[in-house]
């Protein structure tokens, strides 16, 4: 299901799927349209066992500015029902997914972002969540994401001032895995994709579940509770393949078995 609408751009190579939104008249401002887009997208890329990886970005130099307020006003909401804003923020694929961000990306685009596993952005970039300013709130997860992604003081201050973040401070706090010139994020996401796609399919999903599961999991618990996730990837033909091609000094040929 590939291909373009009239607010995103799908596509492949590698894979790596890179879903683009396409407004940059209006700094990449979410639809409904949009939304359901990229959650056919994100549908698409955990089934295709072709593909790996998602990187989500914006065209024309904007990651995107949220939603479309004029939009808003006149009754659209730009969410999918049961994904969330974006047709991403309640619920993210299985498989990992990169943001590419330049500019700005503010409100619920921000929120995309908070939704993405890992960040990489020009120096440029300005992360805000402004809906305080406009008698909103940050309800797509930008208030319980932010502060498990960034110091609870740093994290309070965005939200409650409505003033945005600099991608220098963003990185500092972890929250941007990768900083770079302005106008290479997406080529630089691309490589960071290429590496993990190089891996095991089982391990990087199983890596990614323990990960966003065991937020909630009682430390006396955490062990057992990643035995489930744990032992098929231990037990699978990629593991007795990743060893072996160590051992023959070459590059493995995964099956996701």
């Amino acid at each position: 299901m590939t291909g373009t609408t009239s607010d995103v751009r799908v596509d492949t190579d590698a894979r790596v799927m890179v879903i683009s939104i396409d407004r940059p008249a209006q700094r990449n401002a979410m639809t409904k349209a949009a939304a359901e887009r990229i959650s056919e997208a994100l549908v698409e890329l955990d089934e295709r066992s072709d593909l790996a990886v998602g990187i989500l970005t914006g065209t024309g130099g904007s990651f995107c500015a949220g939603m479309d307020l004029k939009r808003f006003a006149a009754g659209e909401l730009a969410r999918v029902p049961g994904r969330g804003f974006g047709g991403l923020t309640q619920a993210p694929p299985k498989k990992p997914l990169i943001a590419a961000v330049e500019g700005w990306a503010l409100g619920g685009g921000f929120e995309l972002v908070l939704a993405c596993d890992l960040v990489v952005a020009g120096h440029g970039a300005r992360f805000g969540l402004p809906e305080a300013k406009r008698g909103l709130i940050a309800a797509g997860g930008g208030a319980l994401r932010l502060p498990r992604r960034l110091p609870r003081a740093v994290a309070l201050q965005a939200l409650l001032t409505g003033e945005p973040i600099s991608a220098a401070t963003a990185h500092h706090h972890g929250l941007v895995n990768q900083l770079v010139e302005d106008g290479q994020a997406l080529d630089a996401a691309r490589d960071l994709a290429r590496k993990i796609a190089g891996n095991a399919p089982l391990a990087v999903a199983a890596a990614k579940r323990i990960v966003v599961e065991s937020e909630d999991w009682p430390s006396d618990e955490l062990f057992r509770r990643q035995e489930p996730i744990t032992e098929p990837v231990l037990a699978s033909a990629d593991a007795r393949e990743g060893a072996k091609a160590f051992a023959e000094r070459r590059t493995p040929l995964w099956t996701g078995r």
